[in-house]
């Protein structure tokens, strides 16, 4: 089995692109905060380089930004190229298979997950049931 479930904020804007085959897809990275502290009290985190395919691409691109929290549903990949210097280097990519958007677009950091406060209705008492219509 192969599922990753992370949440965290992006390190930076989301990029769209297509493939040469005309498929969407977005690519960003996301850092998420580890469970404990390191020797000195800092919390530590970790990044992950996440990519988003076809119908979720356009939507991430658009909403998302730096500093952005999201959780995300997917799983390991790992894919292989040569650098300039003519190195081969080894790199793992989440693919998304579903993202959450937790942070609002407008840019004022609301945690989505958060309970919406509701209003309370006030009702009245009724003196006779002859005005009622059922």
């Amino acid at each position: 089995m192969n599922k990753v479930y992370l949440i965290g904020n992006l390190t930076r804007d989301p990029e769209v692109s297509e493939t040469s085959g005309g498929v969407p897809y977005c690519r960003f990275s996301i850092a998420v905060n580890r469970n404990f502290t390191n020797a000195e009290g800092n919390r530590e985190a970790d990044f992950f380089n996440i990519i988003v395919w076809r119908g979720q691409a356009e939507p991430c691109g658009r909403f998302l930004k730096k500093g952005s929290k999201i959780a995300v549903v997917g799983s390991l990949q790992n894919r292989s190229y040569e650098d300039k210097d003519g190195v081969k280097r080894t790199v793992t990519d989440i693919v998304a298979s579903e993202v959450e958007f937790l942070t609002t677009n407008r840019g004022d950091e609301e945690d989505l997950a958060r309970p919406v406060k509701k209003e309370r209705l006030s009702l009245e008492p009724v003196d006779s049931d002859d005005d009622l219509p059922f």
